[in-house]
């Protein structure tokens, strides 16, 4: 996307109009996890429609704005809700939002999701730390002219999600009694939900869940250089002999009443990075 940087200076101008501080972490609170920017102090919050070259949001439970403040004392932003490419936007569109986050200074992606579970162990409200995942979109933000002071033309996609933390994830979830496993997040462009037979080949190649955001965020924080996590909270069970029909506001239901867990590891891990911080600050 030609003029890009460019686009991305006039976004910051207005942030930086009322924000002013250095955010190390970025969070994207997907379907249902709105809520979890209520651990956020607020300190200055945006509508998408009022922050140029942003899009607005228009999926189910997704408020479309973009938050600046702290979370135990730490500088973070946030999107209270997200973009999706069956809202009919390009892919550069959607990830807009991260390059903005990186040019802003975050160097940690936290990537929240809901997702449809297809482990016959996974039941509704678990949470899955995403260990990879399969691009089945059809589309790539990357894809098109690159400009390399953003991002190298061919990033490597060996780790998309950081090692270190996804084991730290694992590690809070276990400390504090949650539901968590690790697993292969595909990655759709919707918006129906799949077939049973989409579901037997998403198992087949090797897919835990699947979902219709996420992947698309994660190339380009990986582009860009900035570590990620990933956490899908499994809304519905997707086993192709005993599907059973599910609605848009159930997944959000289902999600929200498991975003108490996901903001228990999040909050982990923002005192896990904020300790990482000091000692760099003060060896």
């Amino acid at each position: 996307m030609h003029g890009l940087q460019e686009r991305i200076q006039e976004t910051l101008e207005v942030i930086r109009g009322q924000w002013t501080r250095e955010p190390r972490i970025g969070i994207i609170c997907g379907s249902g996890l709105g809520k979890l920017s209520e651990a956020l102090t607020i300190e200055a919050a945006y509508e998408f429609a009022d922050l140029p070259h942003f899009v607005l949001s228009t999926a189910l439970g997704h408020a479309g704005r973009f938050l600046c403040g702290k979370w135990n004392q730490a500088p973070i932003v946030a999107m209270q809700g997200r973009l999706h490419f069956y809202e009919g936007y390009t892919l550069a569109e959607i990830t807009y939002p991260v390059r903005v986050m990186q040019a802003l200074g975050v160097d940690l992606l936290i990537v929240t999701s809901a997702s449809g579970g297809m482990h016959p162990q996974h039941h509704p409200g678990q949470i899955i730390v995403i260990d990879d995942h399969i691009n089945l979109m059809g589309d790539n933000p990357l894809a098109g002219w690159n400009d390399e002071d953003l991002g190298p033309r061919f990033p490597d996609m060996s780790r998309p999600y950081d090692p270190p933390l996804l084991e730290k994830a694992l590690e809070i979830a276990r400390q504090k009694n949650i539901s968590a496993q690790r697993g292969v997040y595909v990655g759709v462009k919707g918006p129906n939900y799949e077939t049973r037979a989409e579901y037997r080949f998403f198992r087949a190649i090797g897919g835990d869940v699947v979902g219709m955001s996420t992947v698309p965020e994660t190339l380009v924080a990986v582009h860009g250089g900035t570590r990620v996590v990933g956490l899908s909270t499994v809304t519905n069970v997707c086993l192709p002999d005993a599907l059973t029909p599910v609605t848009g506001q159930e997944v959000i239901d289902v999600a929200h009443q498991a975003s108490r867990n996901v903001r228990i590891i999040i909050d982990g891990l923002i005192q896990h990075e904020s300790r990482t911080m000091k000692s760099e600050l003060f060896p």
